[in-house]
């Protein structure tokens, strides 16, 4: 079994030529992938299908959805034992300038005490300004 069969298999998700496809895209990405990323990656899938593999993905604990900037983006979590670890939650930064979106992964998302009631889901920290690079070239 190849190793985004394995994964696949891992969380529950069915294993189909397009999610091998969609999930290899995220693997081989160096930083979170935006739903127009992943399409011009992704040329020969349809549109609603890499969207619907996204939904499967996140409902499955396979994907991490990260709000940033104006547009939502995509991670492949690292964690893939325990469906509910969020071990690998981390910040992220979103560059005004170049519209990257950076991993902390050294950044542990700082803890929030919620008031009681209160049942969290996902946490998503996404700090905003200009990368290093961009500020070199500025």
């Amino acid at each position: 079994m190849r190793e985004e069969e394995s994964i696949l298999a891992g969380h529950g998700v069915k294993v189909t030529a397009n999610r091998i496809l969609i999930l290899r895209a995220l693997m081989n990405a160096r930083a979170p992938l935006s739903m127009t990323e992943l399409e011009t990656r992704l040329e020969t899938i349809d549109k609603s299908i890499i969207s619907r593999t996204l939904a499967a993905f996140k409902e499955h604990h396979l994907v991490h959805h990260i709000l940033s900037g104006d547009e939502s983006r995509y991670e492949l979590c690292h964690v893939h034992g325990d469906h509910g670890n969020n071990d690998d939650e981390h910040v992220h930064f979103f560059c005004e300038k170049c519209r990257r979106t950076f991993c902390l992964e050294e950044l542990e998302i700082p803890a929030v005490a919620f008031p009681e009631g209160f049942e969290v889901s996902e946490i998503n920290f996404v700090a905003t300004g200009i990368c290093p690079d961009c500020r070199k070239k500025a």
